[in-house]
C-alpha cells in the first residue's frame, strides 16, 4: 500500500507493459494504472475500484497481504468497465458478504457483463453519503464521463476526489504524483486521454465541474482511476479541462491522409507548404503509416483539419475510412477544413472525404479538390495558394 493521505492509500496496479487499450482502439505509449484506493474510516474501511481482469490475482493477494480482506467493509463501485471492475468477482468469491455501492446502472451493467446474482449492490445517487466515521463518502454521479454507470466520490474531511475516468491519463511513472512525472508526457498523455475518451461527451464535462464547485467543499487532491494522482495544484487539470471542453483549438492545421502513387501525397505537402507560408504550424500525417490515437489527438488540437485520398475502388481508402469514422466519434466544434484527393477515372474519393469531414462536425472551408493522377506545377501552386488562405482565415 502507499499511502497518500492520512488513512488513504493507493492499492493498484502499475501496467507497464500495456501498449493498447479499448481492444486496439488506444494506444498506450507510456503504459497506465487501474488505481484502486482504501479509504480508513473509525468505524469502516471503504476499498474503492478494483483492477483488470488479468492483474486480480496479485492484486488480491496484496489486499490480503497488506490490509487483510476481512478488514474491508465494503467497496465502492465507480464505473463497472473491466479496467476498473475486473478483479470484483474474485474479490466476492473471497468476501462474499462485501456490500458493493454503485450507481443503479452499475448493477446493471455488473449484471449483463459478469452475470449470476448481484443483491450485494446498494445503489446511490448523486447526494447519497456513507459515513466511515471520521470521514464521508459523498457519491456523485457522472454519466456520460464516459460511461452511464459512472460515478465520482468525494471524501470529506480529506479535501480528496477520486474521480473515476475524469482527469486521468495512460501513463505509469516510478512514482504517483503529478509533481514527480515528466511534465513533457504528462500534459502530453493528459490531453490524448482527454480527446480520445473524454472529449465526445464535451458539453458534460463544465456542467460537473460546476456542479461539484457548486458543493463549497475544499479540494486538495484528485485521485483518477487511471494515471498520477493530482497533488500539486490540482485544479490545472480541471482549468484544462474547461478549456479543452470549449470548442478547443490550437494555431495549428493538421493534413491527414493516404496515398497510392504518391499524388495525392504531393497535393498534401503542396496545401502544407501554403499553410507554412503563413507561420502557422501544420503537420502532415500519412493515416495509413500511422498511428490513429495519435491522429484523433492532433485533429482534437487542430484549428483546420485537411483530409485527401485517392478514389480507391469508386471509394476512400481504408486508412481514410478509419480516420474519418474517428473524427465523427470525437464530435468536433469550432474547427474548419476541406477535403482533397488524387484519382485516375471516377474521382469520388475527395467528395466522400468532405461529406464524412461534414458529418464529423467540421465546418467546410474549400473544395473538394479533385487532381486527375499527378498534379502539374500549376495545379500545385492553386493548392499551396488554397492553404495559405485556409491559414489566415483562422488567425
Amino acid at each position: 500500500m502507499i499511502q497518500l493521505k492520512e488513512n488513504l492509500f493507493w492499492v493498484g496496479v502499475k501496467d507497464w507493459e500495456l501498449e493498447k487499450f479499448h481492444g486496439d482502439e488506444y494506444t498506450t505509449k507510456n503504459g497506465s494504472t487501474y488505481n484502486s484506493y482504501l479509504i480508513k474510516g473509525s468505524d469502516k474501511t471503504a476499498l474503492v475500484d478494483t483492477c483488470w481482469g488479468p492483474y486480480k490475482e496479485q492484486y488480491l493477494a496484496h489486499l490480503e497481504n497488506t490490509i487483510g480482506l476481512q478488514n474491508i467493509d465494503c467497496l465502492i463501485c465507480q464505473h463497472t468497465e473491466t479496467d476498473h471492475s475486473g478483479a470484483i468477482s474474485a474479490l466476492l468469491e473471497k468476501a462474499p458478504d462485501l456490500p458493493i455501492f454503485c450507481t443503479a446502472k452499475a448493477k446493471q451493467f455488473l449484471e449483463s457483463q459478469f452475470h449470476g446474482s448481484w443483491d450485494s449492490c446498494i445503489t446511490v445517487k448523486t447526494g447519497d453519503k456513507l459515513d466511515l466515521g471520521g470521514y464521508e463518502l459523498l457519491f456523485i454521479e457522472a454519466p456520460m464521463l464516459h460511461w452511464p454507470d459512472s460515478m465520482m466520490t468525494y471524501v470529506s474531511g480529506m479535501g480528496t476526489l477520486l474521480s473515476n475516468d475524469a482527469f486521468g491519463q495512460h501513463y505509469v511513472t516510478s512514482g504517483f504524483y503529478n509533481d514527480e512525472a515528466d511534465q513533457c508526457l504528462l500534459w502530453q498523455e493528459a490531453i490524448k486521454y482527454y480527446a480520445n475518451i473524454v472529449s465526445p461527451y464535451a458539453k458534460i464535462v463544465k456542467p460537473k465541474i460546476d456542479q461539484f464547485a457548486g458543493l463549497g467543499e475544499p479540494l486538495d487532491m484528485i485521485c483518477p482511476s487511471h494515471g498520477v494522482i493530482w497533488r500539486d495544484e490540482p485544479m490545472q487539470i480541471i482549468h484544462k479541462y474547461l478549456e479543452w471542453s470549449a470548442a478547443y483549438k490550437e494555431d495549428q492545421i493538421v493534413i491527414i491522409y493516404d496515398t497510392m502513387w504518391l499524388e495525392t501525397k504531393a497535393m498534401a505537402e503542396a496545401l502544407g507548404r501554403g499553410v507554412a507560408q503563413t507561420g502557422m504550424t501544420v503537420k502532415l500525417i500519412n493515416a495509413a503509416k500511422s498511428d490513429m490515437t495519435h491522429m484523433l489527438t492532433e485533429a482534437f488540437r487542430s484549428a483546420g483539419i485537411l483530409v485527401g485520398s485517392p478514389t480507391v475502388n469508386n471509394g476512400i481508402s481504408h486508412a481514410m475510412a478509419g480516420i474519418m469514422e474517428g473524427l465523427k466519434h470525437l464530435k468536433l466544434t469550432g474547427k474548419q477544413g476541406a477535403a482533397f484527393g488524387s484519382y485516375g477515372w471516377s474521382g469520388e474519393g475527395a467528395g466522400i472525404l468532405q461529406t464524412r469531414l461534414e458529418e464529423a462536425g467540421v465546418a467546410i472551408a474549400g473544395g473538394p479538390f479533385k487532381q486527375v493522377h499527378m498534379p502539374n506545377m500549376e495545379e500545385l501552386e492553386k493548392l499551396e495558394a488554397f492553404g495559405r488562405q485556409f491559414a489566415a482565415s483562422l488567425r
